[in-house]
C-alpha cells in the first residue's frame, strides 16, 4: 500500500498514526518532493471511481492562486491531470493507493471500511 503524504500537514499526521495504531503497513512517499505523475493520477483516478475533483486540494493556496474553481470546468481530464501533476500541494492529501482501492483525504469511517 502506498500513502502519499504532506509531513506537515496536520490531517496527513492523524492519518499516518490511524495506519499506525491500526498496524497498517504502507511505503510512504512525499508528495511535494516525489509528485504524482500524469499517469498516476489517471489509474487512481479510474482505481477511485470518484469524481476527478475530488483529487484535486480545494482548500489549498495554490488553488485558489490559480483561480481553479472557475478553470477546471473547462479543462479536459488530460489537462487537469497533467496540472496536478505539476505540483504536489494541489493534490488532495494524503492519498491512499491499496491493490483495488483509492482513498483520498482521511474520513476515518471510510478508511476502516476498506482497510
Amino acid at each position: 500500500m502506498l500513502f502519499l503524504e504532506y509531513p506537515k500537514c496536520s490531517t496527513c499526521k492523524k492519518a499516518k498514526k490511524w495506519l499506525d495504531d491500526h498496524q497498517v503497513s504502507y511505503d510512504d512517499r512525499h508528495i511535494v518532493e516525489d509528485h504524482p505523475t500524469a499517469e498516476e493520477l489517471k489509474m487512481w483516478h479510474e482505481k477511485s471511481g470518484l469524481a476527478l475533483k475530488r483529487f484535486f486540494n480545494t482548500s489549498g493556496m495554490k488553488y485558489r492562486e490559480l483561480q481553479l474553481k472557475d478553470r477546471l470546468p473547462e479543462m479536459t481530464e488530460e489537462e487537469q491531470y497533467q496540472l496536478l501533476s505539476t505540483d504536489g500541494m494541489l493534490v488532495k492529501r494524503p492519498l491512499v493507493i491499496g491493490d483495488d482501492f483509492v482513498l483520498v483525504g482521511f474520513k476515518e469511517q471510510e478508511w476502516k471500511e476498506k482497510l
